[in-house]
């Protein structure tokens, strides 16, 4: 591959650092993970990725021309700048980000927000390869999203456009992280299924949960919570059900608001699978009165926990690829 095709990407979580090399047409040359270390501050995260990527590069024979970084929490892409990671120590505000790498790495650098850059993921090297309209849900620790509008992610200011898990669901709900009741995130994320798991576990409604687990309550977790259910453990899938029905009515809500050819569910949750997708598709058919949603296709993320690096591989190709 010629020197001047080869892109980099940064995933970055609050628990770990995932860099590759690849090219615009998704493919992954080399692809390392090094613990973040965020309570050791901004600056020694930052020379740790230009570490990490120049013996990527090293390994390869080849720099980068460009890199592109998904990053947790609220950024400004034009000044390259974070402004709050509300999982990162110290959370990040004014750290100059682009100046900082570009110095170290002598590439341009683009950054933006994690969950965005995984929609943009799914939207180059995914299912929304050939398609106009999409909104993707990443289903983790926390609920994010991303929406495609005319082949193009919405943005918004700063880049915080679609921040679809913060829509309120039940207006007396549990209170979430970002300080509003009832929000999707905090009903349906990994958090709150795992929740549902360690109850069931303690009432002794889920056996096949507690023998999957080996007794143990610290594996609970939404896949083997499906894998209970899957086994017969009918508690485990009701509580399950009602889960996914109240995803599906963010999913719907989403659909009516902007008749999207296509809805993602991606992220660790996913991995539920059809006990997820199924009630999500029958709460969708449900709840649209507006207009036909049979050419509303609703499907589990064709890369997976992958959309994170393959989108800031993205990023680092296009320098104008919102609205």
């Amino acid at each position: 591959m010629p020197a001047n095709e080869i892109l980099a990407g940064i995933d970055l979580g609050g628990t770990t650092i995932t860099a590759g090399l690849g090219d615009c047409t998704g493919k992954i040359l080399l692809q390392r993970s090094i613990p973040t270390l965020s309570e050791n501050g901004p600056e020694d995260v930052l020379k740790r990725m230009a570490f990490l990527l120049n013996n990527l590069a090293k390994e390869v024979g080849h720099k980068p021309r460009a890199l592109g970084i998904g990053i947790p929490g609220l950024v400004d892409p034009k000044s390259g700048k974070t402004l709050f990671l509300p999982n990162m120590h110290t959370q990040w505000r004014g750290v100059c980000v682009r100046e900082i790498l570009e110095n170290l790495l002598g590439c341009p650098v683009r950054i933006l927000n994690d969950v965005r850059t995984a929609t943009l993921g799914e939207m180059k090297f995914g299912l929304g390869k050939n398609v106009s309209n999409m909104v993707f849900f990443s289903l983790g620790t926390g609920i994010g999203g991303g929406v495609v509008i005319g082949g193009k992610l919405l943005l918004g200011p700063l880049g915080s456009a679609g921040e679809i898990g913060h829509q309120t669901i039940l207006p007396n709900g549990p209170y979430c992280g970002c300080g509003n009741q009832g929000c999707l995130e905090a009903l349906c994320s990994g958090p709150a299924i795992i929740a549902e798991g360690v109850r069931l576990f303690k009432s002794g409604q889920a056996p096949k949960l507690v023998h999957i687990c080996a007794s143990d309550i610290r594996n609970v977790s939404p896949e083997i919570m499906a894998q209970a259910a899957r086994e017969g453990d009918e508690a485990v899938g009701a509580g399950i059900l009602h889960i996914a029905t109240l995803l599906g009515i963010g999913v719907a809500n989403m659909v009516t608001s902007l008749h999207p050819e296509l809805v993602v569910l991606g992220g660790g949750v996913s991995k539920m699978g059809d006990l997820l997708l199924a009630p999500v598709r029958s709460v969708v058919k449900q709840r649209v009165k507006m207009f036909p949603v049979d050419d509303v296709r609703i499907e589990i993320s064709s890369v997976g926990e992958g959309a994170g690096l393959l989108g800031a591989i993205a990023l680092a190709e296009f320098q104008n690829l919102g609205a």
